[in-house]
């Protein structure tokens, strides 16, 4: 082993602490509260009709009730 396999190693080696410590700063950012109500919205994105309206919330029947309230 020649000193440039020992300098390719050690350029390997701080690569993946560096990708590593990237993503462990991803991840505790995603799963940050203060990102909550901004993923909420995105989520609901595909639901959201035409003309910019998003459709209330109804109940897991799908009866367009929302909290068991008939209106």
């Amino acid at each position: 082993m020649n000193l440039t396999d020992l300098n390719m190693d050690l350029v390997r080696g701080i690569l993946m602490v560096g990708l590593i410590i990237a993503f462990l700063g991803m991840w505790a950012w995603a799963w940050s509260g203060k990102r909550k109500e901004v993923f909420h919205e995105a989520s609901m994105l595909p639901l959201e009709e035409d003309n910019g309206q998003i459709p209330q919330e109804s109940d897991s029947r799908g009866n367009g009730k929302k909290d068991g309230i008939e209106e």
